[in-house]
């Protein structure tokens, strides 16, 4: 439903690469909006698409109401809650908003000839799963859940945040798409998690991890003064709060130090449960302690879209010194930026498998990261990183101490870490392993069913 952002893009793209690999037709649908350049078109991002565009629904009065053509929809809502962002949050919108989405769903659905199809592979709990539902009835749907939806139903189950009102609606369209799906797909690390917040019965959840392209991430040889310059002066795509892509740039003097030093590497979206508060709270902490100058940089934060507070503000309220934003880059931008660090950095609160750890270490990088779901299943603490307590901001900046203090044994772990990684994470292998799921979901479909047969419209269809 998204458009490219986030770690499911990554996994989409790839997935819908290896499953055609393997002789599977394949019709990807997929929002898009190109008002953040290529970052955000799926035409850019995914290839061979079927794209659904959100830029009328952003240049109107209420993006998450807009109601157009064909090859439109309504903005996507978010699983976060961000005040002020267009995406607003799912327990905010009622009935009818809920409606526009599902209507312009189904006739994409429609035009991309859901109903024909043998198997519906669906990423996340959304709207999606409803006009799946109206479009293709006995189509079976397979679900991929990347975390984010059962962060907010957690939100949910806390105590409703002010606001939400339509909470409770959610939570239960929610649980009622994941009943309806033929599979669930999870991160190994989130099985029993998915199971508690869904209710859906253990059998039915597949445990299946993300993957890494092993020919794209590889340890390189860089310039790494030249690609600080590159990337932090002369192309800067940082950006300030209510500031564009390259609103936020560093002299020349700033990527110099940067480069002569050692550097440690965030990459991902700035949403609250990253917990960047706890990353530089923890390396202003282990400042006394580093043997030689570090530099702290963040790679991601789609453009204008953060939770809480701004990690540029962050920096400044805990006293980090040598933070840098890089901004928002392309998927195959960053083995480069991997290449130019020395560890990874990973303190999520609750992280449901940990994309960017598996990069990494495919390229050769070792990971430090908090003991949460997926970081925990990824990493071998002592062999191939590092692995704290989540609430332990000291163990946190011993970590980091060491990591820097000791080539040796970061280059020990990192190459241990690179042939773990491709060993167990290649993405051929889990798209191999995706493909047989969907064929047992198409097995136990009911006897006679007829993928290319038509069905009935419902009311709901009509009135689209």
């Amino acid at each position: 439903m998204f458009s490219p952002r986030g770690g499911s893009a990554p996994a989409a793209r790839a997935l819908a690469r290896g499953l055609r690999d393997r002789g599977c037709a394949v019709t990807l649908v997929a929002g898009s909006r190109s008002d953040l350049g290529p970052h955000g078109e799926a035409d850019a991002f995914y290839g061979a698409v079927h794209a659904v565009r959100f830029d009328a629904a952003l240049a109107s009065q209420a993006p998450v109401r807009f109601e157009g053509s064909a090859g439109s929809a309504p903005l996507h809502p978010s699983f976060e809650d961000r005040p002020g962002a267009p995406d607003v949050v799912f327990a905010k919108l009622d009935d009818l908003d809920y409606e526009r989405q599902v209507r312009a769903w189904c006739r994409e659905f429609e035009l991309a000839d859901a109903g024909g199809f043998d198997v519906l592979h669906l990423h996340h709990l959304t709207p999606l799963n409803e006009a799946a539902a109206r479009v293709a009835p006995h189509v079976p749907v397979v679900g991929q859940l990347h975390g984010t939806e059962l962060l907010m139903l957690e939100q949910i189950a806390a105590g409703t945040p002010p606001g939400w009102r339509h909470a409770e609606r959610w939570a239960a369209r929610i649980r009622a798409w994941a009943d309806r799906c033929a599979r669930l797909v999870v991160a190994p690390s989130g099985v029993d998690r998915a199971v508690a917040l869904l209710g859906v019965p253990r059998e039915r959840v597949v445990a299946l991890p993300n993957g890494v392209d092993v020919e794209l991430f590889v340890p390189r040889e860089i310039d790494r003064e030249a690609f600080w310059q590159r990337t932090l002066v002369q192309q800067p795509q940082g950006w300030r709060p209510g500031g564009p892509p390259g609103s936020l740039r560093y002299s020349e003097t700033q990527a110099r130090q940067l480069a002569g030093g050692a550097v440690l590497l965030y990459a991902g979206r700035f949403t609250a449960v990253k917990r960047l508060d706890r990353l530089m709270g923890a390396f202003a902490r282990a400042q006394e302690g580093f043997a030689a100058p570090v530099g702290l940089v963040l790679v991601g934060g789609h453009p204008g879209e953060w939770e809480g507070e701004h990690p540029a503000d962050i920096a400044a309220r805990v006293g980090a010194p040598r933070v840098f934003l890089a901004g928002w880059h392309a998927q195959q931008d960053l083995p480069e930026f991997l290449s130019a660090a020395d560890a990874i950095v990973l303190t999520s609160e609750r992280e449901q498998f940990g994309q960017v750890l598996i990069e990494a270490m495919a390229c050769g990088v070792p990971a430090v990261a908090t003991r949460s779901l997926g970081p925990a299943a990824i990493i071998e603490d002592r062999r191939t990183g590092w692995l704290v307590e989540p609430d332990d901001e000291g163990a946190l900046a011993a970590a980091l101490t060491e990591v820097i203090n000791d080539p040796d044994e970061r280059a020990r772990r990192g190459e241990a870490a690179r042939r773990a990684v491709r060993n167990r994470f290649s993405w051929t292998t889990i798209a191999a392993d995706l493909a047989a799921v969907l064929e047992e979901a198409v097995d136990d479909r009911p006897a006679g069913h007829d993928p290319r047969a038509r069905y009935p419209a419902s009311r709901e269809r009509k009135a689209a």
